[in-house]
């Protein structure tokens, strides 16, 4: 097998593996975007001790007429979190006869109240989209996505709470979009491609 056939393999299981571990915050009705202590979701390898406080920041913007729902969800039957500031976990926040080009931000701090320990306890962002035409419903969809999976420790936190926050998103109300790693990658792998060929 020649070179240009092993690159090509390699340039697609690449590319696979990164579309694979893709969260989907978007579709053709709005999009989400969360972060947990200042990282972009889904944040992972997090540790955290009983008490430990932490900031969750999401932003939803519309791409339609619609009735929109937002709420955190636990998909554990334990409850592993004490709500500081924020709307509780399960509950909705509800916005009616939004308009295409809505967004808004909305936060939460919570810290894991020592009823779930030893174990990760998912924190999860739920998003309904309700499209509404001329007064009726035309449609519905979802986002859900999981923001962080910390894992919580059997400690109790001494220490100060945590501050950090999410950047500021500013601009026209249409959220930024960084290029796909797999596409940076694939661009990369075939100028090397290239380069090699004509060698």
């Amino acid at each position: 097998m020649n070179n240009l056939i092993k690159s090509i393999i390699i340039i697609c299981l690449i590319a696979s593996i990164q579309l694979a571990g893709a969260v989907p915050t978007e579709n053709e009705y709005g999009s989400v975007i969360a972060w947990f202590n200042g990282q972009e979701a889904t944040v992972k390898n997090v540790n955290l001790k009983i008490g430990e406080a932490s900031d969750i920041k999401v932003i939803v913007y519309s791409n339609i007429s619609a009735h929109l729902i937002i709420k955190l969800t636990n998909p554990l039957v334990t409850e592993s979190y004490e709500v500081l500031d924020g709307i509780k976990i399960g509950s909705r926040d509800d916005n009616l006869n939004i308009l295409p080009g809505w967004s808004k931000t909305i936060a939460w701090k919570l810290k894991p109240n020592g009823a779930w320990k030893n174990g990760n306890a998912p924190i999860n962002i739920f998003v309904q989209f309700t499209k509404i035409e001329k007064g009726k419903i035309k449609g519905e969809k979802n986002i859900e996505f999981t923001v962080a999976n910390p894992y919580i420790l059997d400690e109790q936190y001494t220490g100060a709470a945590a501050t950090t926050e999410a950047p500021e998103i500013t601009g026209t109300g249409a959220p930024e979009k960084a290029a796909p790693f797999s596409s940076v990658m694939f661009t990369f792998m075939l100028l090397l491609l290239a380069w090699r060929w004509r060698q």
